[in-house]
């Protein structure tokens, strides 16, 4: 019978609290269908997908001790652990042993019966590099011969036992002692010396020489195993972990910070918080009703490339009063509850809309926060990292970072001292960045996450620099419970309006859609947030009154949402622009006829054969018709009428036929034959005849890459472009591997965070993973370069 995996083993050694615990925390474990036993459970918490999407979730020193683990290899005790990462004293252990706990309920660390720290696999594979340090002996070596083991440890002056796993574990024994190889390599020439001090503290990623170039003293450490060449010379020697570790020296740690950053804290109760959040949620809310409004009276326009370019944008904050993190952040939210989609080149309002619109603050709040919470993306990120406006709606790649600093915002206030609030609610960046590691941070902040706090304060989810009550609904997840918690902190819509004598109209709080609507329409929206102020003015009663309502219907409709009798000022405003309304009218007409002669003009009103012309009378000698002046003047001439003309200068349009001409015959093109007129008719073409002989020839297909088969990369920078450019074909890669290696230029396609899709020369290449450094002869200036975001490559 197979025995169980380790992580098998630890699950069912577990309590049932604990167990479910780790059910908690790796959710993702637990969708349908569920696992039938333990063993199917460590097989799905094994996955690479699973462990991938629980690294976000965690903090910095779960990462670093993570690392460190991945470094020394599995499995370990704690006490090599604690030693590499110099917890060995009490005040370190303790947080220590409180990480390797939450590592264990997230099943990526567990221990054995014998006390062996074990890691999952994939998560090990998390890192190319930990601590900056190559594979451990064991796995380099993993291919090495007993014969060549044996020379090593001959060299080393280390008997060799008998059979290969023993001498490899000598091997390993003998460079995992410093105190042996720290004199092994003092003995060593200048020139390995300093060659194995540099490897020790270099990342093996940046190595990039190749097997047969080595450097100077390289084959003195290769004989003695402190360096390792691949069986097949492909890339750089490598230094085994355990040499660099023993070369880095006693007093060198990897890092493990387990002390949060400082921050900065003042007395805050709970409920001054939730004062303070609920009104910010209140102008949030009112300022994303008028957002939605103004999308719903005139759609804004999408551009070309996709999403709403800045002047619209701005054109909607006008309107609504409302600055462009407010409104941006409005579309996504609204986007992405369903109250916004797109329709052709526009985004409109949808049929969710209408009913969100009539629902109570709170409930519209609620729907908007929960959506901004699960967004993949920051909505008011305003700018790309080369400062380039983005557009809202451009539909970006999602961005799981963008969800995790949500989550490390709300985890850092969660570690603040209870009553206790940020002073400056900045400083909380760097607390997420410890809570978040792998979030992802505007790359305009000028501190970190300095636009995820922003919208956590205007949504009042961040209030006196801690969390206010909305934000413990959202950790949970529990929709329900956050509607009620909406509920109780909103206060109901207003459907009055205290309307003054300076023709002005304030509503308090949120304005129900009703007053909003008619406010909206007969006055001029002057600010919003805790207070909306409308200004009533000529014009904008003009503008109902061009709507079709009628002075006395906009006096009674005003008069139903009054808090008290209407002003005297206003009710005069209203009459004497409904009195002057419509006192002079304004037509459109295609065509004019004017006459001397009333009785002929009428005439011609009645005439049945004319009605096709669209005739009316204005006065008794003018007639205006819908038909162009060409058609008018045709028809009235087929009816035996004798009409002229007018320019508009109003003179009599002299009409003289010009006599027709034939276009100059163009000459024949060069070469081109006598016969046919000097044009020679191309051979007409069977389509299935050339169809068989497309089908017949045979594909032209690219060289397989070496991952696919084909023949291995040439160059060290071709492996690494592979690896990091993974929209890049093989025949690519190749030309931009011969750029980086030759310092030339090369021509790329490259797609930037928002979309954009722009051609640029570069010159001056240089490769840091996973960015390509350069100068861009589009910008003229020097740019960074993801190298994951490179579509094409062509020659200069």
């Amino acid at each position: 019978m197979k025995s169980p995996s380790p992580l098998a083993a630890w699950l069912g050694g577990l309590d049932g609290s604990r167990l479910a615990r780790v059910l908690e925390a790796r959710e993702d474990a637990m969708s349908p269908p569920e696992p039938r036993s333990v063993g199917e459970l460590a097989d799905r918490l094994r996955r690479p997908g699973s462990v991938a999407l629980c690294l976000p979730r965690l903090a910095l020193p779960h990462l670093q001790v993570a690392e460190a683990l991945a470094a020394l290899g599995t499995p370990t005790s704690r006490e090599a652990l604690a030693e590499l990462l110099g917890a060995t004293d009490d005040e370190a252990a303790r947080p220590l042993d409180a990480v390797l706990e939450v590592l264990a309920d997230h099943a990526l660390v567990w221990p054995d019966g014998a006390r062996r720290l074990h890691m999952a696999a994939p998560l090990r594979r998390a890192w190319d590099a930990p601590l900056g340090l190559a594979a451990p002996l064991n796995e380099l070596l993993a291919g090495t011969t007993s014969e060549e083991l044996r020379r090593i440890l001959a060299v080393l002056d280390v008997k060799p036992p008998g059979t290969k796993s023993q001498r490899l574990a000598a091997l390993v024994a003998h460079h995992s002692d410093p105190e042996r190889v720290v004199p092994l390599v003092a003995k060593a020439p200048a020139a390995v010396r300093e060659l194995l001090a540099h490897r020790a503290r270099s990342s093996p990623s940046i190595m990039f020489g190749t097997g047969p170039q080595r450097g100077p003293g390289e084959r003195w450490a290769l004989d003695r195993g402190l360096l390792v060449q691949d069986r097949h010379h492909q890339g750089p020697a490598r230094m085994p972990a355990e040499v660099a570790l023993a070369l880095r020296g006693p007093g060198w740690h990897a890092p493990f910070a387990y002390v949060p950053p400082s921050v900065r804290t003042a007395a805050v109760t709970p409920v001054e918080a939730d004062r303070e959040g609920s009104a910010a949620a209140v102008v949030f809310t009112a300022r994303a009703a008028a957002v939605l409004a103004v999308c719903s009276a005139t759609p804004p326009a999408r551009l070309k490339s996709g999403g709403i370019g800045t002047r619209e944008l701005a054109r909607i904050g006008k309107a609504a009063q409302a600055d462009d993190a407010v409104v941006r952040l409005t579309l996504e939210s609204a986007y992405a509850a369903g109250l916004l989609g797109r329709d052709g080149d526009q985004v409109t309002p949808t049929e969710a809309y209408g009913t969100w619109a009539e629902q109570e603050p709170a409930d519209q709040f609620a729907v908007l926060l929960w959506a901004w919470w699960v967004l993949p993306l920051t909505p008011a990120q305003a700018r790309d990292e080369d400062n380039k406006a983005l557009p809202a709606l451009a539909g970006a790649a999602p961005c799981g970072g963008c969800v995790q600093a949500r989550h490390g915002l709300l985890a850092a206030v969660g570690w603040l001292p209870a009553g206790r609030g940020a002073v400056i609610a900045s400083d909380l960046g760097s607390l997420i960045a410890w809570q978040r590691p792998l979030a992802h941070p505007s790359p305009t902040d000028g501190t970190p996450f300095a636009t995820v706090i922003r919208e956590a304060e205007i949504l009042g989810v961040l209030a006196r620099g801690t969390g206010s009550a909305f934000g413990v609904h959202l950790l949970t997840g529990d929709t329900e419970a956050l509607a009620m918690e909406c509920r109780r902190l909103l206060p109901p819509a207003t459907t009055t309006a205290r309307i003054g004598a300076d023709l002005t109209a304030v509503v308090t709080g949120t304005p129900s859609a009703r007053l909003a609507s008619l406010l909206d329409s007969v006055a001029d929206r002057e600010s919003g947030g805790t207070a909306s102020v409308w200004r009533f003015s000529a014009g904008s009663i003009r503008r109902e009154l061009d709507a079709g309502r009628g002075g006395d219907d906009i006096t009674a409709d005003l008069a139903a949402v009054a808090a008290g009798p209407l002003p005297q000022p206003l009710t005069y405003l209203i009459a004497d622009t409904a009195r002057g309304h419509g006192r002079m009218r304004v037509t459109a007409a295609t065509c004019v006829i004017h006459s001397d002669e009333p009785a002929l003009l009428a005439e011609l009103a009645a005439h049945r054969k004319l009605t096709g012309l669209g005739l009316r009378r204005l006065a008794p000698t003018v007639l205006i018709g819908r038909s162009p002046l060409d058609t008018t003047l045709a028809a009235l001439r087929a009816e035996g009428y004798a009409p002229v003309a007018e320019t508009a200068e109003g003179t009599v349009r002299i009409e003289k036929g010009r006599p027709r001409r034939a276009a100059a015959r163009v000459p024949a093109p060069r070469g081109a034959h006598a016969g046919n007129g000097g044009a020679t008719p191309a051979a007409a073409v069977d389509p299935h005849i050339l169809a068989a002989r497309l089908l017949a020839a045979p594909p032209t297909l690219p060289d397989p890459s070496p991952l696919d088969g084909g023949a291995p990369f040439a160059t060290d920078t071709e492996e690494i472009l592979a690896g990091w450019a993974k929209h890049l074909p093989y025949s690519d890669i190749r030309q931009l591997a011969h750029a980086v290696d030759a310092g030339t230029a090369i021509t790329v396609e490259y797609v930037a965070t928002s979309g954009n899709r722009t051609v640029r020369t570069l010159s001056d290449l240089a490769l840091d993973p996973p960015y390509l450094d350069a100068w861009c002869h589009l910008r003229d200036d020097e740019r960074v370069f993801t190298l994951s975001r490179i579509h094409g490559v062509m020659p200069v």
